[in-house]
């Protein structure tokens, strides 16, 4: 069984850095019932979370035990007080057969362009109103380029200067996987076997392993994944 991960520094309740305290918390502005979009999002990613656990009878001692995370994390993701990490969330994909692109895909809102104005034309995502999703704890950010229907998904990735994420094999059960660099240096660790890509190389993975994204660098690294999903995960 795959270690199990409770990483405690994501376990922040949502919108905590947000909150005033401290003598000079009664000048803050007044509180309000909005939501904020990304406590919205969080709270949607642990209803999605939820509903596929439910969908397949698991406890949440069995989804931790298929994904390698605590029950603890998971309870905190699902009521939405805590919002996951990449590797978190590359384990929790990899137990229910989704890519992270799958799972994040209802918790995250979408406009539907209903107007015929060409600016709002059916099949565009504007970069301005793209959803996206960012790691608390490194930075790394990562935003959908095609639509849930589209065969394939088809990522755009930015990973901070001196920053890493992991995925456990787990997360890369899927027929093939492709890796572009736009800009930076990203080191893409395979196994135990480092390779380090420059602007405009790419890298198709094979066998599933465990893979460390890494940025050696001191400016952002701007990377693509595509994957090609397998037909269904499990059940």
């Amino acid at each position: 069984m795959s270690q199990i991960v409770d990483d405690a520094r994501a376990a922040t309740e949502p919108g905590a850095e947000r909150r005033a305290s401290g003598p000079d918390a009664e000048h803050s502005e007044p509180a309000t019932d909005a939501e904020h979009p990304d406590d919205a999002d969080q709270r949607r990613l642990g209803e999605r979370l939820q509903r596929l656990r439910t969908e397949r009878k698991w406890s949440l001692t069995e989804l931790a035990e298929e994904s390698g995370v605590s029950r603890a994390m998971i309870n905190r993701v699902e009521r939405g007080v805590s919002s996951p990490t990449a590797t978190i969330l590359g384990r929790l994909s990899g137990a229910f057969g989704l890519t992270i692109s799958q799972l994040l895909d209802e918790a995250l809102e979408h406009e539907v362009p209903r107007a015929t104005d060409p600016e709002e034309a059916r099949g565009v995502q504007r970069g301005a109103t793209a959803d996206s999703w960012t790691d608390p704890e490194t930075g790394y950010r990562r935003r959908p380029v095609s639509s849930a229907d589209f065969p394939a998904d088809v990522t755009e990735v930015r990973l901070p200067a001196g920053r890493e994420v992991a995925y456990p094999a787990s997360a890369y059960a899927f027929l093939r996987h492709c890796i572009w660099v736009v800009d930076g240096v990203l080191e893409v660790v395979v196994g135990d076997e480092p390779t380090r890509l420059g602007a405009g190389d790419r890298l198709e993975l094979g066998e599933p392993a465990d893979v460390v994204y890494r940025n050696p660098g001191g400016t952002d690294v701007r990377y693509v994944v595509v994957v090609v999903r397998a037909a269904r995960g499990r059940e």
